[in-house]
C-alpha cells in the first residue's frame, strides 16, 4: 500500500476537479486517504469537509472507504468499489453534482466553511491572485493554477 502512498509532506494531492470513478474529489480524497494510511499526510486531512460532500452524495461511510484503501487497492480497484457501493443516481444527477462543486463561488458555501476559508485564504493565497470557484483555492495553493 506504501507505494501508492504519496509523501503529501513533499507533494499534492489530485486537484479536487480530478475525476475518479465519474466523481470530482474522490481522487483527491483517495490521495488523502493513502496518506493518512501511510503516515505521510502531512497537513492534509482525509474525512475533512471537501471529503464529507463526496461521501455524503454517494452515501459511502468514511471508515468503509478507508477501511477498503486499506488493503492495497489500486486506483482502478477503488474506483470500481466506489461504483458499486455509492447510492445509485442517474449520470445526469452526478454530471450536475460535479459540475456544481467545480464552478461552486466562495459565496455559494455553508457559512462555516466561508468563515475557515476566509482566514485560510488570507494566509495561503498570494494577494496577487483571485480565486474565482472554490476549488480555485486549492489549485492555487498546490501550484496547479
Amino acid at each position: 500500500m506504501n507505494n501508492q502512498a504519496l509523501d503529501l509532506t513533499k507533494d499534492v494531492p489530485r486537484s479536487p476537479r480530478a475525476v475518479l470513478a465519474g466523481y470530482v474529489v474522490a481522487g483527491r480524497m483517495l490521495d488523502k486517504c493513502r496518506a493518512v494510511i501511510a503516515g505521510t499526510n502531512g497537513d492534509y486531512h482525509f474525512d475533512c469537509p471537501l471529503d464529507n460532500i463526496f461521501l455524503e452524495f454517494t452515501g459511502i461511510p468514511a471508515d468503509a472507504f478507508k477501511s477498503f484503501v486499506e488493503t492495497g487497492a489500486d486506483d482502478e480497484t477503488v474506483a470500481n468499489w466506489i461504483q458499486e457501493n455509492a447510492k445509485e443516481h442517474t449520470k445526469e444527477e452526478i454530471v450536475l453534482w460535479n459540475n456544481d462543486l467545480r464552478y461552486k463561488r466562495m459565496s455559494e458555501l455553508p457559512a462555516d466553511i466561508q468563515v475557515f476559508l476566509e482566514g485560510y485564504i488570507e494566509k495561503f493565497i498570494p494577494t496577487d491572485r483571485v480565486i474565482y470557484h472554490w476549488f480555485d483555492l486549492y489549485d492555487i495553493e498546490e501550484g496547479r493554477l
